[in-house]
């Protein structure tokens, strides 16, 4: 949520912004409101005020006929209080349905576009593999070497559903081990940080297993609920499966006031995404590309605003840093105003290259949001100067498992159809090499 201050001193700048998005937004009728609520508020404080007055009157009043006509003007005014009250309630509830339609503004650096053909590739990284033979692509690699059953999960679960066994489930815990590593060890991170020329405090992230399902309020207040048709949503209980870590490690110090000297606040969070993956039928059924659960670990950092850009590139380091060390090439993508996030400010990704699709695939995505998200969820600092205010947030995806296991499997894959083990993930492995039948 963006502050109405700041709408009201940037309405064209709001305006443009939402337009940019592809959002319709009235700011006009918005302002109308907000007049109107201002005007409401300040007439029930000042016959809350009259009130209070009328009150020290009567306590003070010996006379009691006089007590009595001062008890009859009290009932009056709580009686119009209670009236405007109720007006000034429906005025609010109207108020704030708009300013959470209101979209973050997008960063200068965002390149404007309708969609994802709006998208600019900024830097590349990384040599694609050269084979003798024709790629496969990963589904048909998983089922020979036994590791994928889409089949049998399909007559259980339904499309979109798959069995991981064998040699990829242990490949998957150690893509965990190895991100656990990384993101616990300062020298790690400052090294990251270093090589990038990154200015922020390296200090490490708090390994997280969030909850994984969350209040529908509260994920509105993340920004996050829309579009609902692409959620699980558990209706008697009014609850929602998570499509991320971070649309519950977001509200993990909801209503909380931080201490400067503790931030930035870094968190690495472990858990499933459940997606219903609506609007994609016929699309990418075979494998483990787009499931309707999958396993994921997410990045959450709550920092000082004047920090908030660095600390965006750091998770970003992070990503390819990781991407880099297991030697898989990748295209990092800013992402255009049509094809971003309604909370984002700034939208950055990463596609991996699968040489078995021949194409790049996105697998890692970092969202700074600004205060848009700490606003709704009322999480803010207090400065060394006693000040407070609403600190900025940034997620970051630390690594989407299905797709790098794809990204690994298509990638390192071998004539003989066994896939070879990145060096960096073989001691959480045995020391092997290869995956075979």
């Amino acid at each position: 949520m963006l502050d109405i201050k700041f709408i009201r001193e940037n309405k064209e700048i709001v305006q443009a912004g939402a337009k940019k998005k592809r959002l319709d937004i009235d700011i006009e009728k918005l302002l109308v409101l907000d007049d109107e609520r201002l005007k409401q508020l300040k007439e029930v404080e000042e016959l809350r005020s009259e009130v209070n007055r009328v009150s020290n009157d009567i306590s003070r009043n010996q006379d009691s006929a006089s007590k009595t006509q001062l008890i009859e003007e009290m009932r009056i005014v709580k009686d119009e209080i209670k009236i405007k009250e109720e007006k000034l309630k429906a005025i609010i509830k109207n108020w704030q349905t708009l300013m959470l339609q209101i979209p973050n503004v997008p960063s200068p650096d965002t390149p404007e576009g309708p969609d994802e053909s709006g998208n600019m590739v900024i830097r590349n990284w990384g040599e694609k593999p050269k084979f003798d033979f024709t790629p496969k692509e990963h589904y048909e690699l998983g089922q020979k070497l036994g590791v994928l059953d889409n089949e049998s999960a399909a007559e259980v679960s339904g499309s979109r559903f798959t069995y991981i066994k064998g040699d990829l489930v242990l490949l998957q815990f150690a893509l965990i081990n190895f991100l656990l590593e990384i993101f616990t060890n300062t020298k790690t991170l400052e090294k990251i940080a270093k090589e990038k020329n990154i200015n922020v405090n390296t200090k490490a992230f708090i390994p997280v297993i969030p909850p994984f399902m969350v209040k529908s309020n509260t994920y509105l207040k993340m920004a996050r609920l829309d579009p609902k048709e692409d959620k699980y949503h558990i209706e008697v209980d009014d609850m929602y499966l998570i499509g991320s870590a971070e649309h519950t490690l977001g509200p993990i110090h909801m209503n909380q006031i931080l201490d400067e000297k503790v931030m930035p606040m870094r968190y690495i969070g472990y858990s499933p995404a459940f997606r219903r993956e609506a609007g994609s039928h016929g699309k990418d059924v075979k494998g483990i590309l787009r499931m309707h659960q999958f396993e994921k670990l997410e990045m959450e950092s709550f920092c000082l605003p004047e920090t908030s850009i660095q600390e965006q590139e750091f998770l970003i380091a992070i990503q390819e840093y990781f991407l880099q060390t297991l030697n898989l090439p990748y295209q990092v993508v800013l992402i255009c105003t049509g094809d971003m996030g309604k909370p984002d400010y700034r939208q950055i990704d990463i596609e991996t290259w699968m040489p078995g699709q021949n194409t790049y695939r996105e697998t890692h995505t970092a969202d700074l949001m600004t205060s848009f998200q700490s606003r709704r969820l009322n999480t803010r600092v207090r400065r060394t100067d006693e000040s407070i205010e609403f600190v900025h947030m940034n997620d970051a995806t630390a690594c989407a498992i299905g797709r790098t296991l794809i990204a690994i499997i298509e990638n390192y894959q071998q004539a003989n159809g066994s896939v070879k083990i990145p060096e960096v993930l073989r001691k959480y492995m045995g020391g092997r090499d290869f995956i075979t039948q």
